[in-house]
């Protein structure tokens, strides 16, 4: 069974993706679950977002955030 296909730059991507996925809903949950509250538009931001480290940075910052504004400071994007 050949499972180069897993080592492909595809699979890499896919997987990249997922992980991107998964990075933005948990800001998002996060963020709900701490009764933070997310307009359609920042949503929309946060689960387009397709880069990790940018993705982590609002993560931490969800932590503490008291707005959503909070979360997107100094942000570049």
């Amino acid at each position: 069974m050949d499972l180069s296909w897993f080592q492909s730059q595809t699979a890499q991507q896919l997987r990249a993706e997922g992980r991107a996925e998964g990075e933005a809903k948990a800001v998002l949950v996060l963020l709900g679950h701490r009764g933070v509250e997310v307009s359609e538009e920042n949503r929309e931001r946060i689960a387009g977002c397709r880069d990790l480290d940018t993705l982590h940075v609002w993560f931490i910052r969800a932590i503490t955030a008291t707005s959503a504004a909070e979360v997107f400071e100094g942000a570049t994007d």
